[in-house]
């Protein structure tokens, strides 16, 4: 990741940087403000955004929205089901408040296709790691929205990756062929959420150096007429060395450059990142009560819940692509304990941030997707008590952006195994995402480093059941 220091003594964002940061800032314009001033001068509100919820490890899908309560107990599991909104829809019994909400999701219980990888990579992009790898990859979709939806008069980086363990260890919000310049933007919230790493990730880390984050300080002596004049300054020295270079690094220096200006001297970014500046009731709104279950080392706690505040503040920053996870839900072992740990996390997170949203006139503006990388094998294994990789079929969760809620999407057979109906891709889920955001994935095409132009979606189409 780059890393632009325009402090030469900072080597990383701390919390007194952010707000030392946030006190340049004059006071911005809000999204809700934004979006009731369109509103008065008769625009549609257009400017939707989307939260990328990602349950790293691969949630079991008999354990969250598709138990099978007929099937057998080695199969069944030790969890009853509970009736929710929806008359056709049973989901865990550990989840209540998804259930009292369920009229604001759809509940997709088909999704298939899955390439089986233990990253976030195919839930960023839809694709493969493989595909066009000798071009760099495919991009995510929070860096094809940098490309296509920002600028460099922006307030706050379009696309903000927030996800720990594997899905930041493994890079799976890369840029792919779109090159450096279209990285995601990447604060270091370790100090916020502590997810400690397996054994063998901790080593894939260290190889990536410091620079899997962003760092941007502002020299509190580089007032914003002395850093106009060194914008200017460089552009020129740079000129020469930027028409030469083929590498796409230069270009990715300006794209930073303009954007760090703009964000270190709105404030926006860093008053975001500072819950501290949270209302003390919204605050104490996504405090997540100790769970019951056993927390392992590698899985959140309760206070994970405020990754989904910090999302919501991003978004009203001006950000359009926020990417969170929650871990630890590669439960080859003791599952049954440790789901009694996560999945009231998860379920408390969700109500706090639908509640929020709507709360703020902001659920129609935002398009939720909450899904992982597979589901878990229906039989529990005998030994470990836990369920293993199962990409045949797994749960995705959609809510907001003007989809059309309320609904379950397909079906497994009575143990789980396979989907019986209307299969669901997650390049089918991207089609629905892009059209939130009035993208075409279809039809809209970007180049690669060759100058072919290339499709978003090379096939996939947005859920009819749920675009108005």
């Amino acid at each position: 990741m780059l890393r632009l220091n325009l402090n030469a003594a900072s080597q990383r964002m701390t919390r007194r940087g952010m707000i030392q940061v946030g006190a340049l800032g004059a006071s911005p314009v809000s999204l809700p403000q934004l979006l009731q001033a369109e509103s008065s001068a008769g625009q549609r509100a257009t400017r939707r955004s989307i939260i990328n919820i990602h349950l790293d490890g691969g949630p079991p899908h008999l354990d969250t929205i598709d138990p099978k309560p007929e099937a057998p107990v080695e199969i069944r599991g030790e969890f009853d089901s509970i009736a929710t909104r929806l008359p056709e829809l049973r989901i865990c019994e550990l989840m209540p408040r998804l259930a009292a909400l369920a009229d604001r999701f759809a509940f997709i219980r088909s999704l298939t296709g899955s390439a089986g990888a233990h990253d976030a990579f195919q839930c960023q992009s839809g694709y493969a790691e493989a595909d066009l790898k000798s071009l760099g990859g495919r991009p995510a979709v929070g860096c094809v929205v940098s490309k296509l939806l920002s600028s460099s008069a922006d307030t706050a980086p379009a696309f903000i990756d927030l996800m720990q363990g594997r899905p930041l260890v493994r890079k799976s919000a890369r840029p792919g062929f779109l090159g450096p310049s279209m990285q995601p933007f990447r604060p270091d919230i370790s100090q916020m959420f502590h997810r400690e790493l397996e054994a063998g990730m901790k080593g894939e880390l260290t190889r990536l150096g410091k620079d899997h984050t962003v760092s941007l300080t502002l020299n509190p002596a580089l007032t914003e007429q002395r850093l106009g004049q060194r914008q200017q300054l460089l552009g020129s020295l740079d000129r020469l060395r930027r028409s030469a270079d083929n590498s796409g690094m230069m270009e990715a220096m300006d794209q930073f450059g303009r954007q760090a200006a703009g964000i270190l001297l709105s404030g926006r970014l860093a008053e975001a990142l500072d819950l501290e500046r949270e209302d003390p009731a919204i605050l104490a709104r996504y405090t997540a009560p100790a769970s019951a279950g056993r927390q392992s080392t590698t899985s959140e706690g309760p206070e994970s819940v405020r990754k989904f505040l910090l999302a919501r503040r991003l978004i009203e920053a001006g950000a359009r692509c926020v990417s969170v996870s929650i871990s630890d839900f590669d439960t080859h072992s003791d599952n049954f304990p440790r789901m009694r740990n996560l999945l009231p996390i998860v379920d408390f997170g969700l109500q706090a941030l639908m509640t929020d949203l709507e709360e703020r006139g902001l659920l129609d503006q935002v398009a939720i997707v909450v899904w992982g990388e597979f589901g878990r094998t229906p039989r529990i294994d005998p030994k470990t008590g836990g369920r293993h990789h199962w990409p045949q079929a797994g749960p995705a969760l959609l809510a907001g952006g003007g989809l059309r809620t309320g609904q379950v999407i397909g079906n497994t057979d009575r143990t789980g195994d396979d989907v019986t109906s209307r299969p669901v891709t997650y390049k089918d889920i991207f089609a629905t995402l892009y059209s939130t955001l009035g993208i075409d994935a279809r039809t809209t095409t970007i180049n690669d480093p060759t100058g072919r132009p290339q499709y978003l979606l090379d096939n996939g189409a947005p859920l009819r059941e749920l675009i108005g």
